[in-house]
């Protein structure tokens, strides 16, 4: 009896390992993601005139999104709270998509595209944001189909892997709340809005001629 605790403890201490690197990955790809989107934003501006009211339109609708996007990464981690690699999380934002953390980074990476205020660049930042997403979404699902069995296949059977099927809303359980892991949701989330003021910044030196425009969006 001893033993099969010792091995049910070194099992569950490796999957949080495990899950951890997972969880490591999406940090670089979001870090990764924000560099390329910052050099974008650096030498790219859009083919609507700065102060045309499309051009305002657009960046008004991207700073919704990015404060969109980062209250629904922490409404995310309020539910998923250190419990991804131990039980299969089904209330919330889980209960409409199995990955909403991802969800609502594409979401605030279309309000950084969108502060350039272009629409191209708007959905393409949330496509490439996505794209990358998927390739991590992929690996984890993998471990989790592994490490929680059946549930999760159940899980993955009714729920969609990225786009909400806001029907199947439930208001589930939120579990044990971790601050910690509230924390650090909100510092990753807050990068995405920190770099508000650097984007008009960019914005100001492209129109004094200071910053080169190497291209246009529409």
């Amino acid at each position: 009896m001893l033993n099969e605790v010792k091995s049910a403890q070194a099992e569950q201490v490796q999957a949080k390992r495990a899950l951890g690197s997972y969880q490591h990955a999406r940090r670089m790809v979001l870090a990764v993601l924000v560099l390329v989107m910052f050099v974008a934003l650096l030498f790219g501006q859009s083919a609507f005139p700065p102060e045309s009211v499309p051009h305002e339109t657009i960046e008004m609708v991207g700073i919704l999104l990015i404060f969109l996007g980062i209250v629904g990464r922490l409404w995310s981690t309020l539910y998923i709270g250190g419990r991804k690699s131990s039980e299969v999380v089904t209330g919330g934002p889980y209960s409409i998509t199995r990955n909403p953390l991802y969800v609502f980074s594409s979401m605030a990476a279309a309000g950084v595209g969108a502060q350039m205020g272009s629409i191209t660049a708007t959905v393409g930042f949330a496509v490439i944001c996505a794209a990358a997403f998927h390739v991590v979404i992929l690996r984890e699902e993998k471990f989790l189909k592994e490490a929680l069995g059946t549930p999760f296949q159940a899980y993955v059977a009714r729920v969609p892997r990225f786009f909400p099927k806001l029907s199947l809303y439930q208001e589930g359980d939120t579990g044990s709340f971790k601050p910690r892991l509230l924390r650090t949701t909100l510092l990753d989330g807050l990068v995405f809005l920190v770099a508000l003021p650097f984007f008009e910044l960019i914005d100001g030196a492209q129109q004094s001629g200071i910053l080169p425009v190497l291209f246009r969006f529409p």
